[in-house]
C-alpha cells in the first residue's frame, strides 16, 4: 500500500516561486501508485509484476513532503506560529481524508462482486470514525488488518501528520548538525526494517506499523536536507528524463537481496532525484503539464483505492491472473484521473478556499 502527502499549500505557491518539475514527478509517482494497486490486486507477488516496486513511490513523497514544508515553512513557522501552522496543513489535507472516507464506506457496501463482512452499525462507525481522524485501526482481518481499512492509502496520510507535527515542534529550528545526526540515524533504522522486513513495502497494516516510521523519518528528514543544503544540480533532463529516471525506480525487477537495493534506491536515489527536480527548467508548456499533473496526483491518491477492493473482488472471481488484464488495468486508471480532476474541482478546491477565510 502507498503516499503521498508532500501536496504545496496553494496559498504558498501563489505567493512564491514554484518548483514545477518536482509537482509533474510527484503526479507520475501517483499513477504508478494507482497501476501499482491495479496490479497487486491481481497478483500478489511483487516478483511478478512490471511495477513490483510501486510501494517506492510513497518514500518519495516522503521525502518531496520534507523538501517542500522546509521550502514553505522554515522562514515563516516561527511568527505565524504552531497551531496555524497545523491549520493550514489541516485544510491542505484533511477534506480528501474525509472524502476518501466516504468512498471507501460506499465501495465497502456496494460491492457487487465480494461477500460484505458481516460487520454491525456500531463496528462500521467506529471504522469510518477512525477513518476520518487518522486513528489507526487494524480490525479488518480479510483486508490484512490494514490501518484504515475504508482507504488504505490513509496510513501514509497518518505518518504525513506525524512528521507536520515534528517539523513543527522540532524540526524547523533544527541546526544543519543536528538534521544530519537525525538523517543519519533514521538511515540506520530504515536499513534495519528493510533488512528485518525483507522489503520496504511495509507500515500500512497492523502487523508492520512501525515499519511506517522509519519510512517517514528518513524520508522526510533527507527531502529536508536537501531543501536546507541548497542543492540544486543543473542538468540537461527536464521534467520527462526526471519523470523516466523516477519510474525506472518503481519497476526495478527484483533479484536476491531485493531490501539492500530498495534502501539504496529510498537513500541515495531519490533525493538526489529531489535535487535534480528542484534545479530543472520547464518550459511554459511543460510546466502548464507538470502543474496539472502536481494538481491531480494528492486527489488520486486519495480516492483511487475505492474502487480498488471491489477490482480485487472482480479479478478473483474472473480469474484474471490467468489471463491478460492490462487493458482493463489501463481503463480504471485513467477512469480514476477523470474521477480524482472532478473531485479536485468540484469538492476539494472550493472546499479548502471557503476553510482558509473561515478557519
Amino acid at each position: 500500500m502507498s503516499t503521498e502527502a508532500s501536496f504545496q499549500d496553494s496559498s504558498i505557491s501563489r505567493q512564491r516561486p514554484h518548483f514545477a518539475v518536482l509537482d509533474g514527478m510527484r503526479g507520475i509517482a501517483a499513477i504508478c501508485v494507482v497501476i501499482f494497486h491495479f496490479s497487486e490486486m491481481v497478483i500478489w507477488d511483487y516478483s511478478k509484476l512490471w511495477i513490483g516496486h510501486g510501494f517506492l513511490a510513497v518514500d518519495f513523497f516522503f521525502c518531496l513532503s520534507g523538501f517542500v514544508l522546509g521550502y514553505a515553512y522554515d522562514d515563516r513557522i516561527a511568527k505565524m506560529g504552531l497551531w496555524s501552522f497545523l491549520k493550514a496543513r489541516l485544510v491542505r489535507l484533511q477534506p480528501m481524508v474525509v472524502f476518501g472516507s466516504v468512498l471507501g464506506l460506499i465501495a465497502f457496501y456496494a460491492n457487487p462482486f465480494g461477500i460484505t463482512p458481516g460487520y454491525g452499525p456500531a463496528r462500521m462507525a467506529l471504522l469510518f470514525v477512525a477513518s476520518v481522524l487518522l486513528i489507526p485501526y487494524g480490525a479488518m482481518e480479510e483486508r490484512g488488518r490494514n490501518l484504515f481499512s475504508l482507504n488504505a492509502p490513509s496510513w501514509s496520510l497518518f505518518w504525513e501528520y506525524v512528521a507536520n507535527l515534528v517539523f513543527g515542534v522540532v524540526l524547523y529550528r533544527a541546526g544543519r548538525k543536528v538534521l544530519v545526526a537525525l538523517t543519519l540515524l533514521s538511515a540506520a533504522w530504515l536499513c534495519w526494517t528493510a533488512h528485518r522486513a525483507g522489503s520496504l513495502s511495509g507500515g500500512w497494516s497492523a502487523r508492520n506499523f512501525w515499519d511506517g516510521g522509519a519510512r517517514v523519518a528518513f524520508s522526510f528528514c533527507a527531502g529536508l536536507l536537501v531543501y536546507r543544503s541548497k542543492w540544486r544540480p543543473r542538468t540537461g533532463l527536464g521534467f520527462v528524463g526526471l519523470g523516466l529516471l523516477l519510474f525506472l525506480a518503481l519497476v526495478m525487477p527484483y533479484a536476491r537481496g531485493a531490501w539492500v537495493r530498495e534502501a539504496a534506491v529510498v537513500i541515495l536515489y531519490f533525493p538526489l532525484l529531489v535535487a535534480m527536480g528542484a534545479g530543472a527548467v520547464a518550459g511554459p508548456k511543460m510546466e502548464w503539464l507538470c502543474r496539472f499533473s502536481g494538481e491531480l496526483s494528492y486527489p488520486l491518491y486519495m480516492t483511487h483505492y475505492a474502487v480498488i477492493w471491489i477490482w480485487g473482488d472482480l479479478a478473483s472471481k474472473h480469474n484474471l491472473a490467468s489471463r491478460g488484464f492490462g487493458t482493463a488495468v489501463a481503463f480504471g486508471v485513467l477512469g480514476m484521473i477523470a474521477v480524482a480532476w472532478t473531485v479536485l474541482k468540484l469538492y476539494d478546491e472550493p472546499l479548502r478556499s471557503y476553510l482558509r477565510t473561515r478557519v
